[in-house]
């Protein structure tokens, strides 16, 4: 058998197929490898949430949103291989942050060879969140370095925070046994929207309610906060749909629409998410938080009502949530709110 003489041009044409095909291979084994490991500690983590907490509910348009206990914590995990300096580096998802607020909540991060789960509670870090812009694939960048001073939390453009107190299981299963043990109080339409205005305010927004709705506001809950009386400025077929969601929060001094709740105590849903639909069609670039506020048995008929084709078209299916009259309770006591 004679083999051919490879010229130079054509040894280096083979040279550079072998290269890229070995290197292609080697980086999607690696791939491969990584998410392997990945999906394994996952669902460790997981199975072991569910051992300790009972049922486990994934979120929806997340593969990363979990809910344990029956409602009583959301824990948003996700995974990093450790890096060159002791580091690992993870991306949070700016529409998956926005499913932890006003829900006792935590960032799980996980890596290979870690000993105990790192569980972050959420309340802590959400102004700084909501302070920042995510990077352009939507993604807020954060880091975990290790050291022999402590382990730290990096976020970009926020800077450095000690996590040695967040590593086991201790915070999150004081967090679901407090939940279990909580007393809450049955609460109106207008208290709803009475403490919805007072954790905006607390947050640092300007607070629209429907001027028919003023007058109902509960003020033995919250100290009481000015309301915006601007005529929203809109064109006028939004401006009227905005002066009938129940409560708006607005960026101070902007006309720049941050967060729009409807509580449905009786009312239909599907009216709720219709008002939302014409929002969103209208500024669609704005992206505010949608949420629909009721109480937890209407939550199955939320979800059936959002997976109708008009709002999946749209899009508000992908940004609407559910909040329970609960979860609006502990974000109100959690900011440094008290009952009276």
């Amino acid at each position: 058998m004679q083999f051919a003489t490879l010229t130079a041009p054509n040894a280096l044409y083979f040279s550079t197929r072998f290269t890229r095909y070995f290197g292609t291979l080697h980086n999607t084994l690696s791939s491969e490898f990584k998410f392997r490991m990945s999906n394994d500690l996952k669902a460790s983590l997981i199975s072991e949430l569910s051992n300790r907490f009972g049922s486990i509910r994934k979120l929806d348009n997340s593969q990363s949103l979990f809910e344990v206990g029956d409602g009583a914590a959301r824990i948003y995990i996700r995974y990093s291989k450790v890096h060159d300096k002791n580091r690992t580096f993870y991306g949070l998802r700016r529409d998956d942050l926005k499913q932890l607020d006003g829900f006792p909540s935590f960032l799980c991060f996980l890596w290979s060879g870690q000993k105990e789960p790192l569980f972050i509670p959420y309340v802590e870090y959400e102004e700084i969140f909501q302070s920042l812009s995510p990077a352009k694939d939507g993604q807020f960048k954060v880091q975990v370095f290790f050291g022999n001073t402590g382990d730290e939390l990096y976020i970009a453009g926020a800077g450095r925070f000690n996590v040695e107190a967040n590593y086991g299981w201790q915070t999150l299963q004081e967090s679901v046994d407090a939940s279990k043990l909580r007393n809450i109080p049955a609460l109106s339409h207008s208290q709803i929207q009475t403490l919805l205005g007072a954790i905006g305010v607390a947050k640092g927004y300007e607070i629209w309610v429907p001027q028919n709705d003023r007058l109902k506001l509960d003020w033995s809950l919250a100290n009481k906060f000015a309301l915006r009386d601007d005529s929203l400025r809109r064109s006028e077929e939004i401006r009227n749909v905005l002066e009938e969601i129940d409560v708006v929060w607005f960026r101070r001094g902007t006309k720049v629409l941050s967060a729009l709740f409807e509580v449905e105590h009786s009312t239909p849903i599907y009216s709720g998410l219709l008002r939302f639909n014409d929002v969103h069609l209208s500024f669609p670039e704005l992206r505010p938080r949608y949420s629909i506020v009721a109480t937890e048995d209407r939550r199955s008929l939320f979800v059936k009502q959002l997976r109708r084709p008009t709002f999946t078209a749209s899009g508000l299916s992908d940004l609407c949530t559910f909040l329970e009259y609960t979860n609006v309770y502990d974000w109100f006591q959690r900011i440094g709110h008290s009952v009276r």
